[in-house]
Parts: structure tokens; sequence; C-alpha cells
């Protein structure tokens, strides 16, 4: 798993759509349905570990980003 995409395809694949129009708030969407699917058995521990890395390297990303346009 290499990129927020990725995570999407993995989402799509149990019929789970995030789209809210806020990217923090659909990064944030993700994460939980990601622990979810985790605590039930659904994906792997590499899956899991891989999608949570992403996830808050992009979160802080989309932080930053946002930090910077108040400015």
């Amino acid at each position: 798993m290499n990129s927020i995409y990725d995570i999407r395809k993995l989402l799509l694949n149990f019929g789970t759509i995030i789209y809210t129009g806020d990217r923090l708030a659909d990064l944030e969407l993700m994460e939980e349905e990601i622990v979810e699917l985790y605590q039930v058995k659904m994906i792997t521990k590499e899956q899991y570990i891989q999608s949570k890395l992403l996830l808050k390297r992009e979160m802080e990303k989309t932080k930053r980003e946002l930090g910077d346009n108040c400015d």
C-alpha cells in the first residue's frame, strides 16, 4: 500500500466510499474504518499498519497546508 488511493480501493472492497468534501474529515473517517476492519479481522496487521502510517502522514501534511493557507 503506497497511497491514499490504495486505502480508498481497500475500503471500496468492503463497500465503503468516503467523500465529504473535507480532506481532513475524509482522512479521519478512513482511519476509523481501517481500525474497525482490523478489529473484526477483515484486514491483515500489515494492511492496518501501512494504512495507519499513510493516513497519519497525510493528515499531518493536510494540517500543515491548511495552516499555511490561514496566514
